[in-house]
């Protein structure tokens, strides 16, 4: 894993821990259901690799699967144990452990999984390619490798990249500053960007509305995951190491052995992660 300048992914996470209540649990629920096309997942073993809060984890555990999370950080296998205690306690059916997905030897020791959910993770190992070829190893035939990995912008990145690095060298009182400026600008340069769209529509006598209904779906559908803004922005702000993949690289590296792809959501030219349901081929 990564040295000094890491991001305390799990500081975070106890902080989002205080307001995950039943309906960010539902809203969790869904989004598995509606990623994995199912009702349920009975009788499924599931992976929660790099389980951070451990919300995907609980709401695999709702839908019936037996599972398994694991976390490198601390703090995020101490949320994930707390939540466990708040709506499983004394389930032999959810184990949570500290682990690293860069651990050979404690993921040889795990078996294969009907699911394996590894969701804006690897890319914050520091040996990212690594760590996917090593969840792929986890699937057991027919099963399903979920992965979130953030988009390649190419210069973009490179400058994200410099952000991240400005927020760890920064004194932790001024980090709140940096991520604050950052949400702004967000903001502001989506502001511009959809009143240019809204007058070239008028211009061209189309429907002026569609460019915010845009927006607004968009803001919907990150709310979808139960998640909650101001813990997202920071993840992304602070979180280091830092790599990303273009589609196209994750698709070539994950069908050269043995998976089919069977969802993909792109994020285009955004810094967003791009999303990845695949099912591994039997033998």
């Amino acid at each position: 894993m990564a040295g000094d300048e890491r991001f305390e992914f799990g500081k975070n996470w106890q902080q989002f821990l205080r307001i995950v209540d039943d309906e960010r649990i539902e809203a969790a629920i869904r989004s598995l259901q509606e990623l994995l096309s199912v009702d349920r997942l009975d009788g499924k073993s599931f992976l929660d690799a790099g389980c951070g809060s451990g919300l995907f984890s609980l709401a695999a555990r709702r839908l019936g699967a037996s599972v398994r999370s694991f976390d490198y950080d601390d703090q995020s296998v101490a949320c994930a144990t707390e939540l466990k205690r708040r709506y499983c306690p004394q389930d032999s059916g959810w184990i949570v452990e500290k682990a690293s997905v860069l651990d050979g030897g404690y993921l040889s020791s795990l078996g294969k999984f009907d699911v394996v959910y590894t969701w804006g993770v690897l890319h914050h190992t520091g040996a990212m390619w690594d760590a996917i070829g090593r969840v792929c190893d986890l699937v057991s035939d027919g099963g399903r490798l979920c992965v979130s990995v953030y988009n390649d912008q190419d210069y973009i990145s490179r400058g994200w990249l410099l952000v991240k690095q400005s927020y760890h060298r920064l004194p932790s009182l001024l980090r709140p500053c940096l991520v604050l400026a950052v949400g702004g600008w967000q903001v502001v340069s989506r502001l511009v960007t959809t009143l240019v769209a809204v007058g070239l529509r008028l211009v061209s006598l189309r429907n002026p509305l569609a460019p915010i209904g845009n927006w607004y779906r968009e803001g919907r559908r990150r709310k979808h995951r139960g998640m909650h803004w101001w813990h997202d922005l920071v993840d992304w702000v602070g979180g280091y190491p830092f790599e990303v993949a273009t589609p196209e690289a994750i698709f070539n590296f994950c069908h050269s052995r043995g998976f089919t792809l069977t969802y993909l959501t792109t994020q285009g030219g955004g810094h967003g992660c791009n999303e990845f349901v695949f099912v591994k081929c039997g033998s």
